[in-house]
């Protein structure tokens, strides 16, 4: 009998004229949706496919549907993944975003329909485990940083992988997770959604902003020996103002959030102190663009800061060994402090030493993000549209050949 994951797929092959089926699977943290939006936008625009973005909660759904209104895109169909088992897990642990596995369980049969599935994370690869095997997986990478998890084995699973520029190409070819005719360097789709808003306005007294962007790993992230301290001195120190927006991931549990936010609400109150653990503000650029000074440890938000070249910091709160290696090259584009006594005094150091480090944010930004004059859009939605027509094209071939067996003799014959 055939398997009724694979029904669908075979059945759509019948028809190589139809719109080939592409959904755009949000499976984890709000911040994914801005990775892989500009490309869903480009190719609803293609009447070879039908789009669809399929996301867990309400919150994911609403973004994508406001990104698509200010883009005047009006083809995409928006899916919410509901159940009860679903609902349930999410109150029983307080968080903001379903566990990945309870989600890919309950989207199981409805990501079945598709010909091809795109996702900015790799856990959902494990739907290829639960039948859907003849399913297209296309990964758009959900940022361009340095640390070794962006360079992640699964990778080499991906039908197609989605790279912003040189740096990506050549960690990804020498740990063999890309292979030719498989991947494409197709620039930073993110800057496609962000670039032409104009920076927000926090505060009332026009001071350098700090904004404060520590990582959500207890390994690597500055917050949970130095955070609190470094909110304390900004608050008794008025040359600037401070933003305080962690990693999305570090918050993302509900209760936890509000414990922080109650811990933090002396300083929040502040004319010069803005707490963020977990808006879209957190995610969608506004406080990188925004910002004068940046101030943090090993996020990959460090690049959306310095495509426009200023002042950086860096926290080495965990003893890393750093120099020389590929994981933590960010720390080249400012001072790096093991300790935070006197962190005012060292921001104002690094304004003046910026000059310095200048060159290396330069260069480090042309090697992570290509530009060739399109839109980032453009060129994924390109890529993706000449890979994912091919594809059919040779199922549609290979299943109008003729298949061959042997008779009881040995004779070829025509089946």
């Amino acid at each position: 009998m055939e398997d009724p994951m694979l029904r669908g797929a075979t059945e759509r092959l019948a028809d190589p004229a139809a719109p080939q089926k592409i959904c755009f699977f949000f499976n984890a943290q709000l911040h994914h949706v801005l990775h892989a939006m500009p490309l869903a936008l480009e190719l609803a625009g293609d009447p070879r496919f039908a789009v669809d973005v399929m996301a867990m909660t309400q919150d994911h759904i609403a973004m994508a549907r406001d990104i698509a209104r200010r883009h005047g895109v009006s083809t995409i169909r928006f899916v919410q993944v509901a159940g009860g088992v679903l609902s349930a897990f999410t109150r029983l642990l307080g968080v903001a975003t379903p566990p990945k596995l309870v989600a890919l369980a309950a989207a199981r049969a409805q990501l079945a329909e598709y010909d091809a599935i795109v996702v900015p994370e790799r856990t959902s690869l494990l739907l290829r485990h639960f039948g859907l095997r003849r399913t297209c997986f296309i990964h758009t990478c959900h940022g361009a940083g340095d640390r070794a998890v962006g360079y992640d084995r699964r990778i080499r699973q991906f039908d197609f992988v989605l790279l912003a520029g040189e740096k990506q190409r050549r960690r990804m070819l020498e740990k063999r997770l890309v292979r030719d005719g498989h991947y494409a360097i197709v620039g930073y789709g993110k800057f496609d959604l962000t670039g032409d808003r104009p920076p927000a306005r926090l505060f009332v007294h026009d001071r350098p902003v700090v904004l404060y962007n520590p990582h959500f790993s207890r390994k690597l992230s500055s917050w949970p020996n130095m955070g609190l301290d470094i909110v304390r001195q900004f608050a008794r120190d008025d040359r600037f103002n401070l933003i305080v927006a962690p990693h999305i991931r570090m918050y993302d549990g509900c209760r936890r959030r509000e414990r922080m936010e109650r811990q933090l609400e002396e300083f929040a109150r502040l004319p010069h102190v803005h707490v963020d653990l977990g808006s879209a503000a957190s995610v969608d650029m506004t406080y990188t663009r925004m910002a004068s000074v940046y101030l943090g440890d090993v996020s990959s938000q460090i690049y959306e800061f310095v495509v426009r070249p200023r002042p950086c910091l860096f926290l080495n709160a965990h003893g890393a060994q750093w120099e020389g290696n590929a994981s933590y090259r960010h720390w080249q584009y400012g001072p790096v402090h093991d300790a935070c006594e006197d962190i005012t005094g060292k921001v104002v150091h690094a304004i003046a030493a910026h000059e310095a480090y200048a060159p290396a944010q330069r260069q480090g930004v042309e090697e992570t993000f290509d530009s060739d004059g399109r839109s980032a859009s453009q060129r994924a939605g390109r890529a993706v549209a000449d890979y994912l027509t091919a594809r059919r094209d040779k199922q549609v071939v290979s299943r109008s050949m003729p298949s061959f067996g042997f008779s009881r003799k040995g004779m070829l014959v025509h089946e």
